[in-house]
C-alpha cells in the first residue's frame, strides 16, 4: 500500500497484492491491485481496478506532465470520486 496523494479534499492510495496473498497458488508471481480514492468531504471512497485503474493511471501521468496545481489535480480526482458509494468508516 502506497500513499500517492493527500490533499485537504482527497487521498489516493495505490494497493498492490501478489496473487499468493489473494490465496492463489501460482508458479508465476502475478499481481493485482488498484487505487483507492477517498473524498474527505463527502466521506466516501471508491476502489478502482482493471481497465478503469489503468485509465486513471494514464490520466494522472498526463496531468503530471503539465505540472498541475492542487486544484487541477483535485478536479481530476473529482471525476472518479463522484462514483464513490462506499462510506468511509473509522475503526
Amino acid at each position: 500500500m502506497h500513499m500517492l496523494y493527500n490533499s485537504d479534499n482527497y487521498a489516493v492510495v495505490q494497493i498492490e497484492m501478489a496473487a499468493e496473498q489473494a490465496g492463489l497458488h501460482l508458479a508465476q508471481a502475478l499481481t493485482r491491485g488498484g487505487y483507492e480514492i477517498v473524498d474527505k468531504f463527502a466521506r466516501k471512497e471508491i476502489f478502482i481496478e482493471g481497465a478503469l485503474a489503468e485509465s486513471f493511471k494514464e490520466g494522472v501521468e498526463a496531468l503530471i506532465e503539465s505540472s498541475p496545481s492542487i486544484e487541477e489535480f483535485d478536479a481530476y480526482l473529482e471525476r472518479y470520486a463522484g462514483m464513490a458509494q462506499q462510506p468511509v468508516v473509522m475503526h
